[in-house]
């Protein structure tokens, strides 16, 4: 039993956690060795708590060891940008036991570290009998910066009571941030989905620093700690400790590169809220000019140079995985035209990139391609000419000509050139970024090896179930692991200004190559 609807109305998320956590003791929720089902708040995470021992209640969770500052060392730092790239950015990081007074520090120079703003702990406290986690209490710290310059690269350290990162022999902790520019320069940035632990992710996160990127879209199914992915308490295998190998995997790009997610259906963490995003929210800072915070909090949008990003949260209109479908009660979709009405008006902006988790064209023979999604966003993509559209969920790269109303409007080869304005839109499932690899119905096609067919057996997932369908529109597929690099070069305004999309393999390789071409506002 989760909070009662016409409560839940009334309260924030913070309210619901207190609410489940003083009604289910750690007896109730704890049978035999097993979650009830009763348990939705297996965990707790209150916003904005401080550095101080456990934020669940006595009777729930482990009194925080007291231990020496000095000896414990901060990990996992990740960035985000803020509702405006050009002069925000929120650092975030770990430690593994409680600490007092947790600050960052920021300045021009590694020598000069002399502004010092306090940072706020969000603890996540996840019980013996959730999964396989044992009484586990991550402590996760973020510092949001405001009022920073333009096109500026700061150093910034963390740290907290003895623990100074401006002390010499701490200065090797210092990482940098690049803020966006306030006008339109060329730029790389980077995507995939489904990362996970494990060599293939470390090897592809190697690669991905060597783009300099601006900064970098995860497109959902980040850590895998909920292995099952079906969003339900009843999801087994889930392991809490995985976040904490996750950040520090990824620690050594996403302490320099914003690494922006948006959520699938294995970040559905039921244990910890209603929506299951309450340890999404502990984990993460993100923008929050989304539509709908409480519900969706991995929905938002930025503006970096002349390209806007809209982040989405396919869950809520999944066929497939219904856990969260209509989460949003439409707001999600209302908010999405709307963004892309203001996008497509403003002077400032040519191109518009939209990721998110589910494909919306995929002819992987594991999930291939969520009816929702066609049926909810791709007609939008079409009537407000999206230049690109970037998933992951199928765990492969695969590229579709240039598609509208479901149909091939242009075929678009490895080298070619898509016009959006007049072809309609190009979709890029990239979710090979680490974990297991799925399959084709027919053979990989990529460059150095094309192997071109006129059609693929798939299917789609509808509200009935799948259905199978026959289609014409899948132009490259690769089997193995892989990223997208986006190189954005922008021109004066009536000439034509560029995406350039590659994809990359694990070893460095590339596998397709593509533009996505316009006239510059």
């Amino acid at each position: 039993m989760g909070v009662p609807e016409k409560l839940a109305e009334n309260m924030s998320m913070a309210e619901q956690h207190e609410y489940l956590r003083a009604k289910f003791s750690r007896r109730n929720m704890i049978r035999g060795g097993a979650v009830t089902l009763g348990a939705v708040a297996g965990g707790a995470f209150v916003p904005g708590a401080v550095a101080q021992a456990a934020v669940p209640t006595r009777s729930t969770a482990p009194q925080a060891e007291k231990v020496d500052g000095a000896l414990v060392a901060p990990f996992g730092r990740h960035l985000a940008f803020g509702n405006d790239p050009r002069t925000e950015i929120t650092v975030s990081w770990q430690v593994p036991t409680a600490v007092k007074k947790p600050y960052i520090r920021i300045g021009a120079h590694p020598w000069d570290l002399s502004r010092k703003i306090e940072a706020e702990v969000r603890t996540l406290y996840t019980p013996a009998g959730v999964g396989v986690s044992g009484d586990h209490t991550q402590y996760y710290l973020h510092a949001k910066l405001t009022h920073l310059r333009p096109g500026k690269t700061y150093y910034y350290g963390v740290g907290h009571a003895g623990f100074d990162p401006a002390a010499s022999h701490l200065l090797g902790t210092l990482g940098t941030f690049t803020t966006a520019p306030d006008r339109s320069e060329p730029f790389t940035f980077t995507a995939f989905g489904d990362e996970g632990v494990g060599y293939h992710g470390l090897a592809n996160d190697a690669l991905l620093l060597g783009q300099n990127p601006a900064f970098h879209l995860h497109a959902g199914d980040i850590a895998y700690a909920d292995p099952s992915g079906a969003g339900k308490t009843e999801d087994t295998g889930f392991d809490s400790r995985v976040w904490d190998q996750f950040l520090a995997q990824t620690e050594t790009v996403a302490k320099q590169v914003p690494w922006m997610p948006a959520y699938g259906n294995h970040d559905m963490e039921a244990w910890y809220s209603p929506n299951g995003y309450g340890g999404e929210e502990a984990r993460w800072s993100l923008p929050d000019n989304g539509p709908d915070a409480k519900n969706l909090p991995g929905v938002y949008s930025f503006v970096y140079g002349n390209t806007a990003v809209i982040s989405l949260d396919a869950n809520d209109i999944s066929f497939e995985i219904p856990a969260n479908l209509g989460i949003s009660g439409g707001t999600q979709t209302k908010w999405l035209e709307g963004q892309l009405k203001k996008f497509r008006a403003s002077r400032d902006v040519d191109f518009v990139v939209v990721f998110f988790h589910h494909c919306a064209y995929c002819t992987s023979t594991a999930h291939a391609s969520e009816g929702g999604v066609r049926q909810e966003w791709v007609p939008l993509f079409e009537k407000y000419t999206v230049d690109l559209v970037i998933n992951g969920h199928n765990h492969q790269y695969e590229r579709t000509d240039v598609i509208k109303g479901d149909k091939v409007t242009k075929k678009l080869p490895i080298g070619g050139t898509a016009y959006p304005e007049t072809d309609g839109v190009v979709y890029v499932t990239a979710g090979a970024a680490g974990r297991s690899l799925y399959a084709f119905s027919a053979a990989e096609s990529y460059e150095g090896h094309e192997n071109e067919v006129d059609s693929v057996a798939s299917f789609i997932n509808l509200k009935d179930g799948k259905q199978n369908e026959t289609v014409a529109w899948s132009r490259v597929r690769y089997l193995n692991y892989s990223f997208l690099r986006v190189d954005v070069t922008p021109a004066s305004r009536g000439r034509l200004t560029t995406l350039t999309v590659r994809g990359i393999a694990e070893t460095g390789a590339e596998v397709d190559h593509f533009t996505v071409a316009r006239r510059a506002k």
